[in-house]
């Protein structure tokens, strides 16, 4: 699961680069991604986490262990 951020979801978009002329191209829009360790208080450790910029944010306002059981609801990790 490359390019996938594992806290909300987001992949790679296809899209249209459109030039002056109106000529479309082929493009893909990428997620902002980032290898992350985060700190598990609960036991102790660290959890290494591909996450995006909504992703961290997300984490910084709900906390870490409530945003990884949503995201082990939405089966977007299986465990942590």
């Amino acid at each position: 699961m490359a390019r996938v951020c594992e806290v909300t979801g987001k992949k790679r978009v296809i899209g249209n680069n459109v030039s002056h002329s109106k000529r479309r191209t082929k493009r893909e829009f990428v997620p902002n991604l980032k290898t992350k360790r985060f700190w598990l208080e609960s036991e102790n450790r660290f959890v290494t986490l591909k996450v995006s910029a909504a992703g961290m944010r997300n984490i910084n306002k709900n906390g870490l262990e409530a945003t990884l059981r949503t995201a082990q609801k939405k089966g977007l990790i299986d465990i942590y």
